[in-house]
């Protein structure tokens, strides 16, 4: 096995109520103003001035910018990046799941490396450490508060590009169930099946080693048992909230460092052309694309299907593998995944291309099998 680097935000707060010591840390490290960055709808909830009261409760100025969109743009990071200019700000705080924390990222990169976006897309290409970043995750899905990626979406050519520097992962990051209850239960299902995507994807990545399969198996048995139970009640079952806060956080420590696969470069394309959330991509064609790797990985999705669950005793490797493509396919009817790409508006004559800017997304590397854009195409054909 090559050498590896496991990689891990420095300082994590995990467990209900642990907002306030997270901000305690903040003070503790000197700093006085914070831009935060969110979403309209966390700025309509109240949490955003909640998170800015707090704040300034402990002697940190902060100024709330509400501009993310699902899926951030060029255009949400430069009107963020004014935003702090213009108020002098010394840190960023991102509140939210997946996008807020990308364009924070992308923010706090550009304010002390200068340029575009698109600048700092690939690997390690930052010049300079960003501004120092809290993440205050919302949802249990993405794990951006703790990894090493950013996706920004190029809204003038609907492409998007991953910004990859272990530098941009935030300093602080904080997982508080008490801030998930309000999260609805198809918002909690897409999430739910992204942090799935990410352990099953790093699990039978090339990269794969004892320490990510360790975190990835754990973060699949704790998603079968407890993400029905955040569906069904999420705002009263805090149990099954905080279990999935550790899942989703348990699957970004696997996948920073052993990276994805296919169900992530074919995910990629699907949002930029279409709009659609991340992590309902994510779940609308991860089966597929781990019954098109079954021959190359079957042993490892076995011990999928195990931590989900199933019952493989006197099945061999194939079998297993085989029930744990079914026991997916099962999670996603049971948390309200809708049945395939058809029912999303994604249309049957963009298959081609989307098969070709897959191909093109560094995501595919890592995964256990190489595929053709052929393959591909018939992945999305048996995703409609």
């Amino acid at each position: 096995m090559p050498a590896q680097l496991f990689l891990m935000t420095p300082e994590n707060h995990m467990g209900s109520g642990c907002l306030g010591p997270a901000l305690d840390s903040v003070k503790a490290r000197g700093l006085q103003r914070a831009l935060i960055v969110t979403d309209a709808s966390l700025v309509a909830l109240g949490l955003a001035e909640q998170v800015a009261v707090s704040l300034r409760e402990r002697g940190i100025a902060a100024t709330v910018f509400g501009g993310v969109q699902p899926n951030p743009t060029v255009g949400n990071v430069e009107a963020g990046l004014l935003a702090l200019k213009s108020t002098g700000c010394d840190c960023v705080v991102s509140l939210g799941g997946g996008s807020p924390h990308y364009c924070a990222k992308a923010i706090a990169t550009l304010a002390t490396n200068g340029g575009a976006v698109m600048d700092y897309r690939g690997v390690n290409k930052l010049k300079l450490p960003p501004l120092p970043l809290v993440a205050i995750n919302t949802t249990a899905g993405t794990a951006a508060e703790m990894t090493r990626f950013a996706v920004i979406t190029d809204e003038v050519r609907h492409v998007k590009s991953s910004i990859v520097d272990a530098r941009i992962a935030p300093l602080i990051s904080v997982n508080d169930a008490e801030l998930m209850r309000g999260l609805p239960p198809a918002q909690t299902a897409a999430t739910g099946m992204d942090a799935l995507t990410h352990a099953v994807e790093a699990y039978v990545s090339v990269l794969a080693t004892p320490v990510t399969d360790a975190c990835a198996l754990h973060a699949v048995r704790l998603i079968g048992q407890y993400l029905p139970r955040a569906v069904a009640n999420g705002r009263e079952d805090l149990q099954a909230r905080e279990q999935m806060a550790y899942a989703q956080f348990l699957a970004g420590m696997a996948f920073n460092s052993a990276l994805l696969g296919y169900v992530h470069a074919m995910a990629h394309p699907l949002g930029a052309t279409y709009d659609l959330p991340h992590g309902l991509c994510n779940a609308l064609l991860l089966p597929h694309v781990e019954a098109m790797n079954l021959s190359a990985c079957a042993p490892r999705l076995a011990d999928v299907a195990r931590a989900l669950g199933v019952p493989t005793g006197g099945m061999d490797d194939t079998a297993a593998a085989k029930a744990a493509v079914q026991a997916i396919h099962g999670l996603r009817a049971e948390v309200g995944i809708p049945k395939g790409l058809a029912a999303v508006g994604v249309k049957r004559e963009d298959f081609p291309m989307l098969a070709e800017q897959a191909m093109k997304d560094g995501s595919g590397r890592t995964n256990p099998k190489k595929l053709s854009v052929d393959d591909i195409v018939d992945i999305y054909e048996s995703a409609y």
